[in-house]
């Protein structure tokens, strides 16, 4: 299959994605509830959800690296037997230590399945396709992001917290191994081959050092922890403000259904806007909406701020995957994306624990605060950002030519 053929492949991986990213959706504020019962303070809750980020944190170049060499498939159905296992095995938890622990393995899973579906993304589409494939991609994130907080809100209703909370988890890992049935032959062997077929490893000090990759790297890194932070301190504002768990389900639905609308208009907002001010835009009124988060409005203002802040923090995830591809050196795409992972899961550990500490603090709202100035500078990278990313924008607006050292370069 050459890149920027057939696209059943793009679709399949969609549901599988969101199978996946449902399952931990709905895990991640059981999670928390579940952490609440067995009586976990602010402080527990971001020490368990900076976990989730710490065994991906040192495990994301490796398997970069390994894909960039290899095959992106195999990681697909290890991704989802781990995040299915760690949500069931935190549900029959009974302390916060082995929460913590499930919780990692989890992320681990969560790791492997990403890192996976991105490279085979960017392996199976031409350059001139990346920002649509991307955008539709994440669309799959972004489904299992809606339909999770409902269910896990809804299982979560009823007055025994410690029961209904493991039942949703159970029920997570349960959901997130349907993702398997999307899974086979989701890879083409063509691309896998020309891959096995690449030269030396680029160093890791080359790859950060191109302009656009750490840039895409920041970027990533505030937009996910933005979205971390909501869905694991959420449920702590409502316990505060008295909103109901079924309620806080709601509103992280609609974030995501936002996130969804934006990803779907995507490339008509690229046209108009140019990637590095689309980004900027978005990022500037994430960092707003996010400190609004700490002023006690009511439950419909609340909603309506979500909602606009998941159509911006939409933007930030398929973008920043395109810019650190295109930017990557040849042969080390992969890595760089595994990179970008990276410093989402440095944000996912540093972002709750420091969210742990300032709530424990300041209070529970006190975090979104933090979550604006993240964004803030992340707008102003966004700004300084290439329009046109070194590794492959050149060659994304050239024709292909069979035969020609654009045509090889695309078969990657």
């Amino acid at each position: 299959m050459r890149p920027g053929g057939n696209r059943g492949w793009l679709l399949r991986l969609v549901i599988a994605f969101s199978f996946a990213q449902g399952a931990v959706s709905m895990a991640r504020p059981a999670v928390s509830y579940r952490a609440l019962a067995l009586g976990a303070d602010e402080r527990a809750i971001g020490v368990i959800a900076g976990v989730y980020a710490l065994l991906p944190l040192f495990a994301a170049v490796p398997l970069g690296r390994r894909t960039d060499h290899g095959r992106c498939a195999p990681l697909l159905p290890v991704g989802v037997v781990l995040i299915s296992g760690g949500c069931a095995l935190s549900g029959i938890a009974d302390s916060l230590w082995a929460m913590a622990i499930w919780s990692g393995v989890m992320g681990l899973g969560h790791l492997c399945f990403v890192i996976g579906a991105q490279s085979l993304v960017a392996r199976q589409s031409a350059p001139h396709e990346q920002d649509r494939n991307f955008g539709h991609f994440t669309i799959g994130a972004s489904l299992g992001q809606l339909v999770g907080p409902i269910a896990a809100g809804a299982l979560i209703g009823s007055p025994d917290m410690a029961g209904s909370s493991a039942l949703a988890l159970l029920v997570a890992g349960a959901g997130g191994a349907v993702a398997l049935t999307s899974l086979w032959r989701i890879e083409s062997r063509t691309t896998a081959k020309s891959r096995k077929e690449q030269g030396e490893r680029v160093p890791v000090q080359r790859i950060l050092r191109t302009r656009g990759v750490p840039a895409g790297i920041l970027i990533s890194m505030a937009v996910l922890s933005a979205t971390d932070i909501l869905t694991a301190y959420l449920p702590v504002v409502g316990e505060h403000r008295g909103i109901a768990p079924s309620v806080i389900g709601v509103l992280l639905s609609l974030r995501a259904a936002a996130t969804i609308a934006c990803r779907l208009v995507l490339t008509p907002l690229l046209r108009l806007l140019g990637r590095a001010l689309l980004l900027t835009v978005t990022c500037l009124l994430a960092a707003l909406l996010c400190a609004g988060i700490a002023v006690p409005v009511p439950v419909w203002g609340l909603a309506l701020m979500l909602t606009v802040l998941g159509f911006c923090l939409g933007v930030g995830q398929p973008l920043s995957m395109t810019t650190v591809v295109q930017a990557a050196p040849d042969g080390a795409r992969s890595t760089a994306l595994a990179l970008r992972l990276t410093g989402n899961r440095l944000g996912q550990v540093a972002a709750p624990a420091t969210a742990g500490l300032v709530a424990g603090v300041s209070g529970v709202a006190a975090p979104f605060v933090m979550l604006g100035v993240l964004l803030l500078l992340s707008a102003g990278v966004a700004l300084r950002s290439p329009a046109k990313p070194a590794g492959g924008a050149e060659a994304a607006a050239e024709p292909r030519r069979p035969g020609s050292a654009v045509g090889r370069k695309r078969a990657i």
